[in-house]
């Protein structure tokens, strides 16, 4: 069979004044796969990120993107390689229009100002917010500012998005909306989703597997039904004894 992986994750461990962060991790992610991160505050989730986008150094093994390994990149390089994040706390621009916002990242990937436009007036209509282009950021909606961070990273055209947290501090309804608008990114252009996300509600409905970290190690990796009924997750983040 032919290698489908677009992402894999080798033997990756980082340390911190001596506390392993992350342990000797492996994982591949799928072309056009939206995989879960989970796992308990503390487990490493962001630092994971941290490492495939360049902004935290690799202590020891690969991460490889398309074979190519990100390890001695930084992270204007591995973004331009097609690979996009967003980031736990939202920070637009507040002083620009979501519009504008928006068109920073394809302009920073080298688009011309009308190409730059056109990918972002899609894209705020991708995210359901194209009445909020002239908008300033400032102004905006928790979920609005959740979908612009979005947005921002989506309009740089990548092959893998990283999303951390973006439904945090969301409704119900508003955690279903940003679950379909993530669906129909990845069903519409293919894309490649990886999300750390404590809304299992999120995770359940959108992700085709899941991945598990405890203490900085992957305890688990199967799809969203067997990870609920795996004991050691149970344990150690759902919360209920197995047993």
């Amino acid at each position: 069979m032919p290698n489908t992986s677009i992402l894999r994750i080798d033997d990756v461990s980082k340390s911190f004044k001596g506390l392993h962060a992350l342990d000797d991790i492996n994982f591949c992610v799928e072309k056009a796969e939206i995989l879960g991160i989970i796992g308990p505050n503390g487990a490493g989730k962001t630092t994971l990120f941290n490492l495939i986008s360049g902004f935290t150094p690799v202590d020891r093994g690969k991460i490889l993107f398309e074979g190519k390994n990100l390890a001695t990149l930084k992270p204007h390089q591995i973004s331009k390689l097609g690979i996009a994040r967003t980031f736990q706390i939202v920070k637009p621009m507040k002083n620009l229009n979501v519009l504008e916002n928006v068109m920073m990242g394809p302009l920073a990937h080298d688009f011309s100002l009308q190409d730059a436009k056109a990918e972002a007036l899609e894209v705020l209509e991708l995210l359901g917010i194209p009445d909020k282009k002239y908008s300033l950021a400032e102004h905006l909606t928790l979920p609005e500012k959740k979908r612009l961070e979005v947005a921002r990273a989506l309009a740089t055209n990548p092959r893998i998005l990283l999303l951390d947290e973006v439904m945090a501090g969301l409704r119900p309804n508003e955690v279903d909306h940003m679950v379909s608008i993530l669906k129909k990114i990845n069903e519409k252009r293919g894309l490649t989703i990886l999300m750390i996300e404590h809304a299992m509600r999120a995770v359940m409905a959108s992700c085709h597997r899941i991945v598990v970290l405890n203490y900085g190690k992957k305890i688990a990796e199967d799809t969203p039904k067997a990870i609920t009924q795996h004991p050691e997750v149970i344990r150690s983040y759902l919360g209920q004894d197995p047993c």
